[in-house]
């Protein structure tokens, strides 16, 4: 885990520094992928359409904090404080990395002669793409703290967020509302968060362990009847 926060930080610092220096050969990639990807929404209204609905309302970044909210409540109603409040304070410190980079990159984001959808605030990084990989690689981490035994569910659960993070991430390049770099942006600074956060949490798991739960003697043995026994 270490060494994927440290790589997936590395490489988020990087496509911050090209996409605010405005690095030539990775502009012409966003534009030639983004043209392309905005030819074929034009041209196939049905997939649009298909697309608008689960990026704007399946993996949109509200529903993400919902379920993030859902799994804090959950975890603290079980006892698990710490993992509750590791989830809660990981998902506003993404909410607020997201919004001051935006502020301080300002990137543009695309502008079409016939656009299919919009958005507003800066491009990068794509919150979408963010809250997505946040909150999925949360969820996928306490439920792998909570269920130690092997279960068969792991897998579509697995599978389900997978495809949720790339899928938001295709979506918004489709609709034409980011640029490519946005979304790898905001997967590279959301994973490096979660595996930060992961590690942070082992950290005082073994700094602060949480106390033992108190033995309770047990109740004194009753005397032994002495009824029948000779003087």
């Amino acid at each position: 885990m270490r060494s994927s926060a440290v790589v997936t930080g590395v490489l988020a610092v990087l496509c911050l520094l090209l996409v605010a220096g405005e690095w030539p050969p990775l502009l012409s990639f966003d534009r030639a992928v983004a043209e392309a990807l905005h030819r074929s929404a034009v041209g196939h209204p049905e997939v649009t359409a298909f697309a608008r609905v689960f990026s704007d309302w399946v993996w949109d970044p509200l529903t993400m904090r919902a379920l993030a909210a859902a799994a804090v409540i959950a975890l603290w109603w079980r006892g698990e404080r710490r993992r509750a409040a590791w989830v809660a304070v990981t998902t506003v410190v993404a909410l607020g990395m997201q919004h001051v980079l935006k502020a301080a990159v300002g990137r543009e984001r695309p502008v079409w002669p016939d656009p299919v959808d919009s958005a507003r605030f800066a491009a990068f990084p794509s919150g979408h793409a963010m809250a997505a990989t946040v909150t999925c690689g949360l969820l996928l981490w306490v439920l792998a703290l909570s269920r130690r035994e092997p279960w068969r569910g792991w897998g579509t659960v697995a599978g389900l967020s997978v495809v949720s993070v790339l899928g938001v991430g295709w979506t918004r390049v489709y609709l034409g509302v980011h640029w490519p770099s946005d979304v790898i942006g905001g997967w590279l600074l959301g994973w490096c968060l979660v595996a930060s956060a992961v590690l942070a949490y082992r950290w005082s798991e073994r700094r602060f362990p949480r106390p033992l739960p108190r033995c309770v003697p047990p109740p004194p043995a009753a005397p032994r009847s002495r009824m029948g026994e000779k003087e």
